[in-house]
């Protein structure tokens, strides 16, 4: 935190001051103007802070893509250099939702800046073990619903993950109809999804279907030779009309084509909104136990959304 010297105005009310009372505040005032004055003795160290603020922010070392690419224009891109979210492209879903959003989720989410925020040029994600409404731990689901649709392209968000056990982060998108025609016949592109027990394995999914429980899904996993929490890396999604691609740090794992999700009046040719968030506990990566670190942060550098 920066310290800060502020101008002070001092009314003397009285001239019945004693003299050694004068005395202490003439000195006084002196050695405020020698400490606050705009020209400094800069012979004199700086006493170091107590702690840097945000220090996991500042390692930005992994993969990077671009901010430009041939053949594609720049449609929509979130760097997250804001001092707080931007609510002109996000917002934020409250509550643990039906059934732990359909998963059996264990946190809370909600609109707290302990549990999202940005600093340093990134949007931060955290996962917390406190109470709230009756549930062990809080987090965050933002998502650009209403605000921020797009069909086709290739997306690029950075991001270092979380990890431990019970804990799953996603970078994902749904159909924007999802209100009116449900899920999974709204369609679902996982552009990354990892299980925090295993975290040097991300997974890319497609889902789609007709009214549940009829549902299809196509995916795949990568794996990486260190834990997706040490370094950035870029989770791409190429969407084209007949053809989808997810990649992680340009390497291609998973491909799908219109031919596949067709027998479903394919959903993968309309709207689609972003959704980010770290759940705790499901149905599928397990619930934390004693080995669990709290915070756990999903740290994002950027997205970017490319259009032909």
């Amino acid at each position: 935190m920066d310290r800060v010297c502020a101008d002070k105005q001092v009314t003397i009310f009285s001239l019945r001051i004693p003299l050694f009372r004068l005395q202490l505040f003439v000195l006084s005032s002196v050695f405020m103007a020698m400490a606050c004055g705009k020209k400094r003795d800069t012979t004199q160290a700086l006493l170091p802070e107590p702690s840097v603020p945000f220090s996991y922010l500042l390692d930005t070392s992994g993969y990077s893509t671009p901010l430009t690419l041939n053949g594609y224009n720049l449609t929509w891109h979130d760097e997250f250099n804001q001092s707080i979210i931007d609510t002109a492209s996000w917002q934020f879903e409250i509550g643990n939702g039906p059934g732990g959003w359909g998963n059996n989720e264990l946190e809370y989410y909600t609109d707290s800046p302990a549990n999202a925020f940005t600093a340093k040029g990134k949007l931060v994600i955290e996962a917390r073990k406190e109470e709230k409404e009756g549930y062990a731990f809080t987090s965050a689901r933002i998502t650009t619903k209403g605000k921020r649709t797009f069909t086709y392209g290739r997306v690029d968000i950075r991001a270092k993950l979380p990890a431990g056990k019970g804990i799953w982060p996603a970078l994902w998108m749904l159909g924007q109809n999802v209100d009116t025609v449900g899920w999974p016949a709204c369609g679902e592109i996982d552009i990354m999804e990892l299980l925090g027990h295993a975290p040097n394995k991300v997974y890319g999914t497609l889902h789609w279907g007709a009214e549940w429980p009829v549902h299809e899904s196509k995916g795949r996993s990568y794996s990486f030779n260190a834990s997706f929490s040490e370094q950035f890396h870029v989770f791409s999604l190429i969407w084209e009309k007949d053809a989808y691609k997810i990649l992680v740090d340009d390497v291609l794992y998973l491909s799908a084509t219109g031919a596949e999700t067709a027998p479903y009046n394919n959903p993968f040719t309309k709207p689609y909104f972003f959704i980010f968030n770290v759940a705790v506990g499901g149905g599928w990566p397990g619930n934390p136990d004693s080995t669990t670190v709290f915070p756990q942060r999903m740290i994002v550098d950027y997205i970017r959304v490319f259009q032909k």
